[in-house]
């Protein structure tokens, strides 16, 4: 993990980054970190008069709080959600989560329903004698 604040003369000074090391040390592509900005999940830093835009380090800690949220099953829309919810009470974002946890216990049963479905059809298959009758394209045909 990478520190990014330097003390100097009691002072916290934050280091900045530029996007190709933020996407080098989060191990994403650049143009995610550009896609990302365009979605308005991270502000673009201001361009200086010379060289290259630089990144704080919360933007770094933001976008790691992206992806952790897309690994958790998150859309983008949700995230900016979560993000927004951020200085709200727990509640809402309980809220927001209790919804995202309806969708995935549906989704396991939709799931179960067609590992079933298919489990069926692998039997039929295995039983079936005629090679020029499928029982997979025969059930999905209208």
């Amino acid at each position: 993990m990478l520190v990014y604040y330097l003390r100097s003369s009691n002072k916290v000074l934050q280091m900045t980054i530029t996007i190709s090391k933020v996407a080098k040390v989060l191990g994403i592509n650049v143009e995610t970190v550009r896609f990302y900005e365009r979605r308005g999940l991270i502000t673009q830093p201001s361009k200086p008069e010379v060289g290259y835009r630089h990144y704080p380090s919360d933007t770094v800690n933001r976008i790691r709080f992206i992806k952790r949220s897309q690994e958790l099953g998150f859309t983008l829309d949700e995230i900016a959600n979560l993000l927004s919810l951020n200085d709200r009470p727990c509640s809402q974002v309980q809220e927001l989560a209790e919804h995202k946890l309806s969708a995935v216990k549906e989704k396991m049963v939709d799931l179960q329903r067609l590992e079933k479905a298919l489990n069926g059809l692998l039997v039929q298959c295995s039983n079936n004698e005629d090679e020029n009758h499928c029982p997979i394209i025969e059930s999905l045909q209208p």
